[in-house]
């Protein structure tokens, strides 16, 4: 680990997220529909877990199948409990319509998020200069509420480091960002980049990323067990070689069983999150997903399970 490091994420501005954070999901019945109950519960469990904060309407929330008075009735649960809870919590008004988008972010201005998360426009890929006129529009709706750009490996138009950069120059509330990471040249580019300036990696890279300069996760390892996710935080502070060491381990358990699901099942990757988190059976959650997305089946579950504490036993014990 580079020693300057250690510490970074109490670097960063007061409203700039940082550590592990868990991704809402919802449970979804045998009709299709968002089972409400369930998926209280589920918030409420993910709440007790020992995270840093909660997300909604990430891409495990299944954000591009809610209708919008789905969409606004999770929003209100998830602030309710969590502001119950004292945790906080941000909402992810991503649509591939920006119009849309940016109605979202002016009903979400009433529950007061610690921060929205966005997704650049979708259907056609935006120019540099749409880009721009986007981000700084959300920034003009509610400029008191701090923005996090989630910029995924598959999202039609993929920022650089360096695009990053201007726009975060550009448009004040723009405090993170949630990206894919990269290797050693990547890391020390993000740094040159973007001081001072949230940078959230995948779950499963946490310890690496942690090393090199990133603050936190939005995080797929809480899917199948948050309470551990926050557990392994700790250790990726405090011991460097033990948190290496659970990395490859679940590196190993996606690249093993879970992966193999997506060309198996021909399945998304909002599949593959809640199939873990019906493995991990921390919350009333199966692996259905909203209409007409395919899930992992059922009896594939128990099989994961049994692959998840054999892969990490200590996180069940």
């Amino acid at each position: 680990m580079r020693p300057e490091l250690d510490d970074h994420p109490s670097h960063l501005p007061a409203d700039a997220p940082r550590g592990v954070w868990g991704a809402v999901m919802l449970a979804i019945d045998d009709r299709g529909a968002i089972d409400w109950e369930a998926t209280e519960e589920t918030i409420a469990r993910l709440c007790a877990s020992g995270v840093d904060g909660i997300y909604s309407n990430g891409t495990a929330c299944e954000f591009h199948c809610q209708t919008e008075p789905e969409f606004d009735r999770l929003c209100a649960l998830v602030a309710a409990i969590a502001g119950r809870a004292r945790l906080p919590f941000q909402i992810g008004i991503s649509q591939s319509n920006p119009r849309v988008a940016r109605e979202r972010l002016m009903r979400m201005s009433a529950i007061r998020p610690a921060a929205v998360q966005f997704t650049l426009p979708d259907w056609w890929p935006p120019s540099d200069g749409e880009v721009m006129r986007f981000v700084g529009g959300l920034c003009e709706t509610a400029p008191d509420i701090p923005l996090v750009l989630y910029n995924p490996p598959h999202a039609k138009r993929r920022l650089t480091l360096e695009a990053i950069a201007r726009l975060r120059a550009a448009v004040p509330s723009l405090v993170g960002a949630k990206l894919p990471g990269g290797d050693p040249g990547w890391y020390a580019d993000m740094r040159r980049e973007l001081p001072g300036f949230s940078v959230f990696v995948p779950g499963h890279t946490l310890a690496t990323g942690f090393a090199q300069g990133a603050h936190g996760s939005y995080s797929n390892v809480a899917c199948l067990n948050p309470k551990c996710a926050v557990m392994w935080w700790q250790t990726i502070r405090t011991d460097v070689a033990a948190a290496a060491e659970v990395e490859t381990r679940i590196q190993a358990f996606l690249a093993t069983h879970v992966l193999p699901f997506r060309a198996r099942y021909d399945v998304s990757d909002a599949a593959l999150d809640k199939a873990m988190a019906a493995a991990g059976g921390w919350a009333p959650l199966g692996p259905r997903l909203l209409w007409p997305y395919s899930s992992v089946p059922d009896e594939a579950i128990a099989t994961l399970a049994e692959a998840a504490r054999m892969t990490l036993p200590e996180w069940w014990q």
